[in-house]
């Protein structure tokens, strides 16, 4: 899934630890996670990747000790997310919660031990 930055129906995604997923979509809340180890109200926005490429640097880098991971595959309609620089890529960040109703389909991580 190589994701478009110009076409606004492109699904985002977004590494979530299953516990915190899962209790906010267990809730009917938001889920408000931006990163590993910081709220969306601690960092400003949630961290997404574009695509799985993306993806597998973000968990290398960030989330290589931890196991029990899900991808979130975000429908972005209604979210404000913006397409900024993050060194010499581009990275949607979301600017607010992600309600349950927007993440439309949860996949295990193949890098999961």
């Amino acid at each position: 899934m190589a994701g478009d930055l110009t076409d606004p129906r492109t699904p985002i995604l977004h590494i979530a630890e299953r516990t915190q997923w899962e209790a906010s979509r267990d809730s009917g809340r938001p889920y408000e996670v931006s990163t590993r180890g910081r709220t969306l109200a601690e960092e400003g926005f949630i961290h997404a990747s574009r695509d799985e490429d993306q993806v597998r640097g973000v968990r290398r880098a960030f989330y290589a000790d931890l196991d029990d991971l899900v991808l979130l595959v975000i429908d972005p309609a209604g979210l404000d997310v913006r397409h900024e620089p993050v060194g010499d890529d581009v990275f949607p960040h979301i600017y607010g919660p992600i309600p349950p109703e927007a993440v439309i389909e949860v996949r295990a991580l193949p890098e999961n031990r």
